[in-house]
């Protein structure tokens, strides 16, 4: 049984009766149950014993109180000693960390906390929330990439579920070993893009693991309504279809109408058993991400966070280096001239999110904004006379050359704006980064490759090259830099953490039929417009991590608010336009992880039975 399965089990005992009241309620039935698992709360469980110690919602590991041990019926199962309750978790989590720390290689370190969330989530997700600056590239990228690449050889318990090519014609039925049908957020792959490291079949379910953490971390999305899936349709990596540790489908990978037969059985399974449920695409190949966003987007509630969020985090960077460069009017996006090394799906979202932030925020043309322009493949410039049969056509240049490489096309363009999403480490030499520094006196530098291994440059070379005047976002994390006197630059990572926790809460609250370009533009802009003036004066051009859950609710605010001006919004009975009420409702939603004290209710139904039948 999969620890996420085993811990929904767990939690829905004591959330889904006070669900069903709250949807008993005619103007609570549409809204989400409250998230009360908060300290000195009634949890009803109906486990005892070492079942009790074995569900990670459940466990409390040595924090049970005497009078909890007798109910539960585990005393003499965990260590005599008991605590203050109210600091019990405090001492835990520091524990944890004190022990994370010694621990010298990362993925030990990722082994480590997956193991504390196996076994206590409560405490994995108080240890995550209160340090999440230093967890989140532990239980994310870049750790998380090695952690793909070893997933069969770490591999100790399962969770999520897996749909492979075994379970053709039976999807439907499979959605119903999983034990809630309070679903609500869906992170799935199919294991063929994972971050820049390429096909790694079903070694990727880290992915969506690692991704609901942070959904829960961030936005506080109670973990028993997160569901990660592997869509296992075998895999084109030759190492891995010999590897004795590999876990998925040893097959080629399915392609062509079968591939999207296969991911339409599991869409269909999905909504039909989760209607209300998210699906977050994630880290599907180019050749297959955008048709898949292009086909479900106007059917169900889906996303893409390598195309939407990737481009919506993007924009908040790009209008909060704007700002770091001292030009905070809204119209100073229109005035810059971007250069996106990378034509693939990531490439696309991102330019397409910039694109339609120029017509939107700028009152652009369609025509003039693609002037401001300039994608690369991996043959150059599109330019004059490219012809090519993909989602980037429209940016090709009818008035620029064809086929120029990186330094010819930024003497030609004269960006002020580069970024790259091309898995190419190393890509954006000396030579181009001069020429960068060479046109513009601040130029924005993107790298976003992740993991850091595959990044185009690094935060040292972007500064030492432009003399600390480079505005420097990656997407995974690197140290600051030290320049010759003493000067200090601070690198920002473009994290789609800043965004798709927040839209998620947003999603779910207001109940959105949809996830459309406004909800998406309107998260961008309250990310970007909540950089505080100090971290911009510092070259920071996103809010520190630690911020993320009050972040997570304005963004949310924001969604909920275009949601509402779209008409997607179907949660009707409260005015997202009412700042005051939004944010009451949006924290209502909110999980915080603390011990409520637990109920045993299977005992009292024992002895219930027992009385009648003695009667």
């Amino acid at each position: 049984e999969s620890s996420s399965a085993s811990s929904s089990a767990s939690s829905s005992s004591s959330s889904s009766s006070k669900a069903d009241k709250a949807k008993s309620k005619p103007t609570k039935k549409s809204r989400l149950p409250s998230a009360r698992w908060q300290l000195g709360d009634l949890v009803m469980v109906n486990k005892v014993g070492v079942d009790v110690l074995h569900d990670p919602l459940l466990n409390k590991n040595e924090a049970f109180p005497l009078e909890e041990r007798e109910r539960l019926g585990i005393r003499g199962l965990v260590p005599p000693r008991t605590y203050d309750n109210e600091h019990v978790l405090r001492i835990q989590v520091q524990r944890v960390m004190s022990h994370m720390k010694r621990l010298e290689d990362k993925i030990n370190q990722y082994v480590f906390a997956v193991t504390v969330q196996d076994t206590n989530e409560i405490l994995f997700y108080r240890a995550l929330i209160d340090n999440l600056e230093y967890l989140a590239p532990i239980i994310y990228t870049p750790t998380v990439g090695r952690a793909c690449q070893e997933f069969g050889a770490l591999f100790r318990r399962t969770r999520g579920m897996y749909f492979s090519t075994a379970d053709r014609g039976q999807m439907g039925v499979m959605t119903y070993n999983w034990p809630t049908s309070d679903v609500q957020i869906i992170v799935v792959t199919d294991g063929s893009r994972i971050l820049g490291l390429g096909d790694l079949g079903s070694n990727g379910m880290a992915i969506p693991i690692g991704k609901l953490a942070l959904y829960t971390a961030g936005a506080g999305i109670h973990p028993s309504r997160c569901l990660p899936v592997m869509l296992d349709a075998g895999t084109n990596n030759p190492s891995l279809l010999t590897d004795p540790m590999y876990l998925g489908m040893q097959h080629t990978r399915l392609s062509g109408e079968e591939y999207f037969d296969f991911v339409d059985e599991f869409v269909c399974a999905a909504m039909e058993r989760w209607p209300n449920a998210m699906i977050h695409f994630e880290d599907f190949s180019s050749e297959h991400a955008e048709p898949l966003l292009s086909k479900y987007r106007s059917k169900v509630l889906c996303f893409n966070d390598d195309i939407q969020g990737t481009g919506a985090v993007n924009l908040a960077g790009t209008l909060a280096a704007l700002r770091a460069a001292g030009n905070s009017d809204p119209q100073a996006l229109v005035e810059q001239r971007i250069m996106v090394v990378g034509a693939g799906s990531a490439g696309l979202g991102v330019a397409n999110a910039l694109l339609y932030a120029m017509e939107n925020m700028g009152g652009f043309s369609r025509e003039q904004a693609l002037r401001r322009f300039v994608m690369l493949d991996d043959k150059g410039s599109l330019g004059t006379g490219r012809d090519i049969d993909t989602a980037a056509r429209k940016f090709v240049r009818d008035d620029f050359p064809d086929k120029l490489d990186l330094v010819q096309t930024i003497n030609e363009f004269k960006p002020t704006v580069l970024i790259g999403l091309t898995a190419c480490h190393g890509l954006f030499t000396e030579d181009v980064l001069r020429a960068m520094y060479k046109h513009c006196p601040r130029p924005v530098i993107f790298p976003l490759s992740n993991p850091t291994s595959i990044a185009e440059c690094t935060a040292e070379q972007a500064f030492r090259i432009t003399e600390g005047n480079a505005i420097f976002a990656s997407g995974s994390p690197f140290d600051q830099v030290t320049l010759d006197g003493g000067r200090v630059c601070y690198p920002s990572q473009l994290n789609n953490m800043y965004i798709f926790p927040g839209l998620g809460l947003g999603v779910i609250s207001c109940r959105a039929s949809r996830v459309n370009r406004q909800m998406m533009l309107a998260a961008a802009r309250t990310l970007a417009e909540s950089v505080s003036d100090e971290c911009l004066a510092q070259g920071k051009i996103f809010p520190p991590l630690q911020e993320i859950r009050s972040l997570s609710e304005r963004i949310a605010l924001s969604v909920c608010q275009a949601a509402q001006r779209t008409g997607v919004a179907q949660e009707t009975s409260i005015d997202w336009d009412d700042e005051e009420e939004a944010l009451v409702e949006l924290h209502r939603n909110m999980w915080d992880p603390n011990y409520g004290k637990l109920v045993n209710t299977y005992r009292r139904r024992l002895n219930e039975s027992m009385h009648k039948s003695i009667v």
